[in-house]
């Protein structure tokens, strides 16, 4: 691609064009090359710290540290060496149960997130459009001083907590701990905008919101869909697992609007319009149903409602899902027979799938898919849910959300008193923390907040209209940037009402440069997970650990010990910290863990002690690769990372579980069946399974969650110890923190949770089976009105457009004056808002410029040809300043654009608004200052994945 050659390029990038550098010279001669790099900027005069081994040799001892890539969550193990305290190299670890010495160009480059010049490398304020250091005393300070003067005027829910799933688990937990010590739920992470819609949808139709089988057990499959998902670019390393399984005879379908690299693999590949993944599940059904290619004994023993989904599915014949989706039957047949003929057979999915308005009811979808073809508790099966980041299975586990508790208890009385009980605080006290007052008929103590995809309509909402007091006044970007949320005018526009904002993070990330403001901007410099210890889930929910590779670099702290300082200042730190030992002022991580494992009981989170994880760690040589069991040394019988549930104390020693709802296993070999989440009947029908469950299950049958008076009525109370019984009295499986009920109930043989039936009808939700709605900017008309989306409502405590906004892009007609479809994603070489990986130079090198893929009929339309600079037009009025990509990777009629820029906003440059020798390598326009209104009626899922444009010539 051409170096954009209009006034939207930054001032630097103008420059190297008037001396006839093109950008890759330019980047040359600014030292952003693997050749001069390294020993010119990285490890020379940025460092605060002398570092001997800037040429790349090391002088003196070389230690090894076993650390976790914070790229994706595949959970890549490396080994970083270290001497005298500088961290001079890194290898992926050949002998990891996950990666096998495998690594992508993120996890090659790892060493330069401490090493990077561009990190801040103190604490800072913005006043009167300078930036000015502080010190940590003044920052916590000013900062903690704000805070108190907006929880006296608006009450606590005045503040909004930004977190991240870059987080350890510990710094997840505690940041959640954080914010209920506040007084606030308006506490939020990444998982909001890529997997929350799979937390609902999944959780609300099997028991748990979680990937159910792992990387390596693709290896097994005999058939894999992808949709939405292309992980050859967002989790490289999975690959491995992947082709091996192909290699072995699976046969692989990659379903997407774009044709990927993951799709270059693929046995066949099917394109659908953006938006569509209903009536293309559907199409597969109706063809799996016609054929009794339905695995009706599955159904029969351990499905509720399918006949519901039977009848739906009629309303979607061939002709009809071509239609709306663009494949034709013979595609749709082909593939329906291919996943029959070809089981077990996973089904994948990421965000291609959840970032849609009908985001919750897709993932319930592809669930519906795979019971149906009874692909569920069986190795080789599942549903393969690839997680984005490092620790967002972690981070969402340990409740870092604005509408639950960690292990994902709700925020209901009951919940809270029992994390009352772990804390050791009063409950009383606890509530009196949260404001008293009562908005749109609910208390924000027991009301979900504002979640991070709408952060900014906190802000600027009407407060009649807001379920809480009063407007958000101040907020916390604690590792994640507001690049990654839609609507960019919006997220401006509310940066610069705020009373204040504050940016925790290595890098600075965009909320310290997008808005317009002179002050009252702080940004705190948080060191990298290299610098400090915890422990991080991968997605396939194993947890484990990382050392500490090097002391935190620079001025800047672990996110627990600003935590702590902040708590200090405010007057919560003894609460904070009542059973977790302060060193100085830095929080034990290992106590962090204790606490969490004494309450996550609804999922298992229980098990994973420190001293259990760090053996794991030390042993990733005697972890089978196939299977990811140890089959001797310390941990024989354990599954690497004791991938929740894994139940009861860490004495008990469940060795974790690495397929969820197995019934081929014993419970204490990691076998499970469906939860027994939603009651034992509904309208006169059983919901408990007809099925045994678990092998060697006593009961023999489906039966409901275990409680105390369960265990009387079956005989089994005096199984308990006395102190056990003292415990578990008036309790169930969670909220004994003995775990004397989970032990007695898998003494037995029976899953804690019960044993029951999947559900494909959740009454709970908007639309009770998964139905096709139109997205809310859509080029065809003509199916609005057939598949409307909902009516306007209020979601939680914000007002939520749903048909007002189909109706304006009709009466408006915004669909004929941007009729191309545009659709965003992931590229290889970053990640995520693309701070942390566009100031990497090794990075920088492989991917200089934001860009729009357009099909070469689109292109020649409009005059473009490839490289030329386009402008790319929002229907909210937005207009990106970009390059062409032509390409035959999207049809005629779609587009598509990479979200990990920012540093450009509508043509204007940011640079001279960051911090002195911040400023990333690589800016570029974000994709999400583009991308629309929409949100998901369950868990305010932003839309992302489909919305409408025009693109010209600049």
């Amino acid at each position: 691609m051409k170096l954009m050659r209009n006034s939207h390029a930054t001032a630097s990038a103008r420059e190297a064009i008037s001396l006839g550098l093109n950008r890759r010279q330019f980047l040359r001669r600014a030292g952003v090359t693997t050749g001069g790099i390294a020993a010119a900027s990285m490890l020379g005069t940025g460092m605060i710290r002398k570092a001997e081994a800037a040429g790349g040799s090391a002088s003196g001892t070389v230690e090894t540290k076993r650390t976790i890539c914070s790229h994706c969550s595949v959970g890549c193990g490396v080994y970083a060496e270290v001497s005298n305290d500088v961290w001079v190299g890194h290898e992926p670890a050949f002998d990891h149960p996950i990666n096998r010495g495998a690594h992508c160009a993120k996890g090659a480059s790892l060493i330069h997130h401490t090493h990077s010049e561009k990190r801040v490398k103190y604490p800072m304020k913005l006043e009167g459009g300078k930036w000015k250091k502080l010190s940590w005393e003044e920052a916590i300070d000013q900062v903690g001083e704000l805070m108190l003067k907006i929880r006296k005027e608006s009450g606590p829910d005045g503040l909004f907590f930004m977190g991240s799933a870059k987080f350890s688990n510990e710094g997840c937990y505690l940041y959640r701990k954080f914010a209920a010590m506040w007084g606030s739920n308006n506490i939020d992470h990444s998982a909001r905008i890529c997997h929350s819609t799979t937390v609902a949808g999944v959780a609300n139709t099997w028991g748990y919101g979680a990937m159910t089988n792992s990387y390596n057990d693709m290896r097994n499959c005999k058939s894999m869909i992808f949709i939405g998902a292309n992980p050859a670019e967002a989790h490289p390393v999975s690959l491995q697992h992947i082709l091996i399984g192909k290699e072995r005879g699976a046969k692989m379908i990659v379903v997407d609007p774009r044709f990927t690299r993951t799709a270059a693999h693929a046995d066949e590949y099917v394109h659908i319009r953006p938006g569509t993944d209903i009536p293309y599940i559907y199409g597969l059904l109706w063809h799996i149903f016609a054929n009794n290619w339905h695995d009706q004994d599955f159904i029969d023993r351990r499905v509720w409602a399918m006949e519901a989904i039977q009848a739906e599915v009629q309303n979607y014949p061939p002709a009809e899902v071509e239609n709306i989706t663009g494949v034709p039957e013979a595609q749709m047949y082909k593939v329906a027979k291919m996943l029959a003929d070809n089981r077990p057979g996973t089904i994948v999915w990421c965000m291609g799938g959840t970032q849609h308005t009908v985001g919750n009811a897709n993932t319930r979808a592809y669930c519906i898919l795979q019971l149906a073809l009874g692909n569920m508790g069986t190795s080789g099966g599942g549903a393969n849910i690839f997680r984005g980041h490092d620790n967002v299975q972690g981070a969402t586990d340990l409740g870092l959300l604005f509408d639950n508790l960690p292990g994902y208890y709700g925020l209901s009385d009951g919940a809270w008193k029992h994390w009352s009980r772990v804390w050791e605080l009063d409950y009383n006290w606890v509530k009196g923390r949260f404001d008293q007052g009562t908005y749109l008929g609910k208390q924000p103590m027991n009301t979900p907040g504002i979640p991070c995809s709408r952060w900014h309509d906190g802000v600027m909402e009407d407060p009649t209209k807001l379920g809480q007091k009063d407007n958000v006044r101040m907020a916390f970007y604690w590792g994640q940037s507001v690049n990654t949320e839609t609507r960019g005018r919006d997220v401006r526009k509310a940066l610069d009402k705020m009373d204040a904002v504050v940016v925790v993070d290595p890098y600075p990330t965009m909320a310290a440069v997008m808005h317009t403001r002179k002050d009252n901007v702080f940004i705190l410099p948080a060191c990298s997970q290299f610098e400090t210890s915890g422990s991080v889930t991968a997605s396939n929910r194993s947890i484990q650990w990382r050392d500490r590779v090097v002391a935190p670099l620079f001025e800047s702290k672990p996110d627990h010990e600003i935590m702590y300082l902040l708590a200090k200042k405010l007057g919560f730190a003894d609460q904070l910290c009542k059973n977790i030992k302060v060193n100085g002022n830095e929080p034990l991580v290992e106590d962090i863990t204790r606490e969490w494992n004494r309450g996550m009981w609804t999922i298992g989170m229980t098990g994973q002690s420190p001293e259990r994880l760090k053996m794991h760690q030390q042993n990733w040589g005697t972890f089978e690769f196939e299977d990811l069991e140890a089959k001797g040394g310390p941990a024989k019988g354990d599954t690497y990372g004791l991938p929740w549930p894994c139940w009861g104390t860490p004495e008990l020693n469940h060795p974790g579980t690495h397929i969820l709802y197995d019934t081929s296993k014993h419970i204490m070999k990691g076998g499970g069946n469906f939860r027994a989440r939603f009651g034992v009947e509904f309208e006169g029908q059983d919901l408990l399974a007809a099925d045994p469950g678990s092998k060697g299950n006593e009961l023999g049958a489906g039966h409901p969650e275990f409680t105390a008076d369960m265990l009387k009525q079956l005989g089994w109370w005096d199984d308990l110890t006395a102190e056990e019984k003292q415990a578990a009295e008036g309790r169930n499986w969670k909220t004994d923190l003995s775990g004397g009920i989970q032990r007695v109930a898998m003494k037995h043989g029976c899953i804690p949770y019960g044993n029951a039936r999947a559900r494909c009808r959740v009454w709970t939700f908007p639309d009770q089976v998964p139905v096709h709605r139109e997205p809310l900017y859509t080029p065809r008309r003509d199916l609005v009105l057939k598949y409307p989306n909902l009516d306007d409502r209020q979601v939680h405590r914000l007002p939520t457009l749903y048909k007002s906004i189909q109706d304006k892009v009709i009466a408006e007609n915004l669909d004929k004056k941007f009729p191309m479809i545009v659709t965003t994603g992931r590229l290889v070489e970053y990640e995520g808002g693309g701070e942390e990986t566009r100031s990497n130079p090794w990075l920088a090198e492989l991917q200089q410029q934001m860009f729009v893929e357009i099909n070469p009929a689109d292109a020649a339309d409009r005059g473009i040809r490839d490289g030329d600079n386009v402008t790319l037009h929002s229907p909210e009025g937005p207009v990106l300043y970009i390059t062409a990509l032509v390409t035959e990777r999207v049809i005629p009629g779609e587009c598509f654009m990479p979200y990990h820029f920012a540093g450009i906003f509508e043509g204007e440059s940011l640079v001279p608004r960051y911090p002195d020798g911040t400023v990333p390598y690589i800016q570029g326009e974000s994709a999400n200052t583009a991308m629309t209104y929409g949100y998901d009626p369950v868990t305010q899922m932003q839309e992302t994945k489909v919305s409408i444009c025009q693109i010209n010539r600049a």
